[in-house]
């Protein structure tokens, strides 16, 4: 949001010598000494934690407003709020009085001036402490997060993802495609868009809405995040400027309220495939993927134009066909997809959880199944017959006439009931590898032994009882080890653990050689 009390509460000089020495992340609170989430007032440049350590930031604020709630404020006092201040990890900015995060910056620039001011000083700690690191994470911080793995040691070489404020939908998504290997490997291997010229060429960028569109790249950014998700950082990485991107170009995902991880899936890959259709900085990014030999021309679908990364890997067909039941006659369409959402068959619904007694599981098989069974539609979905020349009742069935190289599938969890978003929290069972794919094809005859079998590279989990709450998490798959992200956490888990989730979006790679494994 756009905050309007920085002219009266952003007073520091960008380069205070009153700053703490060391690194901005991890200066110390001057209450409690915690070096966690320490945030600076730019008003005093008095440091404090933040409210999910011990609040005194947040207090450093209240105490602030009390002389001015007792006594009649005067220009001085208006002066001096206190109400503004910054995360010395993120260098993103907060307001008390709004209550909200701040894009905007005042007349004089000087928000923009104290983050570049901190990262300075934070660049410069690194440097001049750069071989003391380098030696405890060799001994001490590199230990602890070494595990036993197949009785060998090994370390995570994950990183987490900062949670903005109810960006955890976000996150398990970033997660979960950043493990889908031919994708990501796609956009690391982009060459970098410079966004910034001259003396800050090269440094992070941080954007306020005074800077306009131009410099707004969401390919750039996704291929940052990416980047960052897998070079060993034992710190988490704050997706800040994509997360200002989304902002930009998809305005539904504004604000800090939770949203749905499918429908920002959704968005995610469609926004991506119409840049990378246009190109950016003049580089035709199309160019690029048909330069790509492991993307032949037969794995692309085009959906909106020319194939992209986008549609070559996750683009598939359905054939949709509708048959009149008083005339006979038969309607053949052909829809491109990049994902499949399937509804829980209702006469699961009711079941709670996997231990439940009665009656049987349901299954991935199940939700396939019902997604591709015939079915008649009801009053409201009448089909215009071009035989009848009226609307008549007709049956409607799916085909899958070409599958994609990586399957995603959005299991619907949540209905409308009246005026309500109910949640389908059931367990639906699935399969860690070798789900079949061939029974559900138009033409399963021309398919390859392999081409049909997919293996699961990821999965997105809803933890909670409605889409505008609870909490999103991932567990994907990276060089033979199963990892579980939730936001800044990650940790080692085994196939047991992933099996037993409550899956709301499935990612399922095409296999590529035959290895011995049981079918779906």
């Amino acid at each position: 949001m756009e905050c309007p009390h920085l002219s009266s509460s952003v007073c520091i000089a960008p380069d205070s010598a009153k700053f703490p020495n060391g690194s901005p992340s991890s200066w110390c609170c001057s209450v409690c000494r915690s070096n966690k989430s320490p945030w600076v007032c730019l008003t005093c440049s008095s440091v404090h934690c933040g409210r999910y350590v011990n609040g005194h930031a947040k207090k450093h604020y209240e105490d602030a407003q009390v002389p001015l709630t007792n006594h009649k404020k005067s220009e001085k006092q208006d002066k001096a709020q206190h109400t503004v201040c910054m995360d010395c990890s993120s260098y993103s900015t907060y307001c008390y009085r709004c209550d909200d995060f701040v894009v905007n910056d005042t007349k004089l620039g000087l928000v923009q001036k104290v983050r570049e001011h901190l990262q300075n000083l934070e660049n410069s700690a690194f440097t001049a402490d750069r071989h003391r690191k380098r030696k405890l994470l060799e001994n001490s911080s590199l230990n602890s997060k070494l595990l036993k793995v197949n009785g060998s040691t090994t370390a995570i070489c994950a990183t987490g993802l900062r949670n903005l404020g109810n960006t955890c939908f976000m996150n398990a998504i970033l997660q979960s495609l950043s493990n889908i290997e031919q994708f990501c490997c796609y956009f690391k291997e982009l060459p970098a868009v410079e966004l910034r010229n001259g003396k800050t060429a090269g440094r992070r960028t941080y954007h306020t809405r005074s800077q306009g569109d131009n410099n707004v790249s969401l390919v750039e950014e996704f291929r940052k995040t990416l980047c960052a998700l897998w070079q060993g950082s034992q710190t988490a990485f704050s997706p800040e400027s994509l997360f200002y991107v989304v902002w930009k170009i998809m305005p539904s995902f504004r604000g800090y309220q939770q949203q749905d991880a499918h429908e920002f899936m959704r968005y995610l890959l469609d926004h991506l495939h119409l840049e990378l259709q246009g190109g950016f900085n003049g580089v035709s990014r199309s160019a690029i993927l048909q330069e790509n030999s492991t993307l032949s021309a037969s794995n692309k679908c085009c959906i909106n134009g020319a194939s992209t990364v986008v549609t070559a890997i996750f683009g598939g067909f359905l054939q949709n066909e509708v048959n009149c039941l008083i005339c006979g006659t038969e309607s053949r369409k052909f829809d491109p997809f990049l994902d499949l959402s399937l509804d829980i068959p209702s006469q699961f619904r009711n079941k709670r959880s996997k231990n439940q007694e009665n009656g049987p599981v349901c299954s991935l098989r199940d939700c396939l199944r019902s997604f591709t069974d015939l079915e008649e539609l009801d009053e409201t979905e009448l089909y215009m017959c071009h035989k009848c020349k009226k609307k008549q009742k007709s049956t409607k069935k799916f085909w899958i006439q070409k599958l994609p190289k990586v399957l995603c599938l959005h299991l619907k969890r949540f209905h409308w009931t009246a005026y309500l978003r109910n949640k389908v929290d059931i367990f639906v069972e699935f399969p860690l590898r070798g789900l079949d794919m061939k029974c559900y094809l138009l033409e399963p005859e021309n398919s390859g032994p392999e081409s049909c079998l997919y293996d699961l590279a990821a999965v997105v989990v809803h933890h909670g009882s409605g889409v505008g709450s609870g909490h999103y998490t991932a567990y994907a798959t990276h060089e033979g080890r199963w990892f579980h992200f939730n936001d800044s956490t990650v940790t080692l888990t085994d196939e047991d653990t992933v099996v037993k989730a409550k899956a709301y979006i499935l990612f399922y790679v095409e296999r590529q050689a035959k290895a011995g494994s049981d079918k779906l």
